[in-house]
């Protein structure tokens, strides 16, 4: 279930709930699903998303998921990816500038779960560690006792995603893996964390402490977009973009750093995801007494 920020129920896509169904519940679609995150055919199927040849697409994908593109800057797009990554027009997604204010990466679904002493996560009925989703042992002790942050993306939502606060921040490190989906259903079957490839960052922020940014690929998205290296960075920028797909991105807060909104910790603690909006306000900075 998600919600948005006023509370209200926000319906799920249910075409790519019923796909889902069918890849990772039938026998014969667990067949189809092998091939399709094989790293051959994301390619493939990445040059064509690409290419003038899946510009039909856009139109009936803009309709099918009532995407407001009075949002987007006005554009004739080349190819379905050129679409997917679409920049956002001036105002449309203001960034909260107050400094003790933590603001979202992304447009998105969110949950928080706090990191326990041995750092494992149920989420969807699937199990996966720090160590795990960061490839570093050092990451699950560094984050102990601290907070994790889930934003998982669908492919109606916006597809780049910023720096939440001024500082500094190393090189990205690639893992690579096997590429799936993140919708919750395939986590029935498939530790998606573990299976796809991603990228980690640490963001050394002026007010949140050492933070650890995770973006995870998705099912045929073989490209996970960052726009730099190590160097200085700044709340709001834009750090990168997912090429075509739902893709996800987590965000490993130290103990005692963050204390998020009311509204999404209770809605986290009832299993349930908080919409959120690139740039928007979800949580303060942590005040010492």
């Amino acid at each position: 279930m998600i919600k948005n920020r006023s509370g209200k129920i926000i319906p799920e896509n249910k075409r790519q709930g019923r796909a889902l169904e069918l890849l990772y519940r039938t026998v014969p679609g667990r067949i189809a699903l092998k091939l399709l995150t094989a790293p051959i055919l994301s390619k493939i199927v990445g040059k064509f998303m690409d290419s003038p040849l899946s510009a039909f697409m856009i139109s009936s994908f803009i309709r099918n998921n009532n995407i407001r593109m009075s949002d987007f800057l006005p554009e004739r797009y080349s190819s379905y990816n050129a679409f997917f990554t679409r920049k956002i027009r001036s105002g449309a997604r203001p960034v909260d500038r107050e400094k003790t204010h933590l603001i979202s990466p992304c447009d998105s679904k969110l949950t928080v779960y706090e990191i326990t002493e041995n750092s494992r996560f149920n989420i969807k009925n699937s199990s996966y560690s720090v160590a795990e989703l960061t490839g570093s042992r050092r990451a699950a002790e560094k984050y102990r006792g601290g907070l994790c942050m889930i934003f998982r993306l669908c492919v109606d939502d916006y597809h780049r995603y910023c720096y939440i606060d001024d500082g500094r921040k190393t090189a990205n490190r690639f893992i690579p893996g096997e590429l799936h989906t993140v919708n919750p259903i395939a986590l029935e079957r498939y530790n998606i964390y573990k299976r796809n490839s991603r990228e980690c960052t640490l963001l050394h922020t002026a007010n949140f402490g050492d933070v650890m940014q995770v973006e995870v690929g998705a099912m045929m998205v073989g490209r996970i977009c960052n726009l730099h290296g190590k160097g200085e960075i700044s709340r709001g920028e834009e750090k990168g973009r997912f090429e075509f797909g739902g893709s996800t991105i987590v965000l490993l807060f130290e103990r005692d750093r963050v204390v998020p909104d009311g509204d999404i910790m209770a809605n986290s603690g009832d299993g349930i995801e908080t919409a959120v909006k690139y740039g928007e306000k979800i949580g303060v900075k942590y005040q010492r007494s």
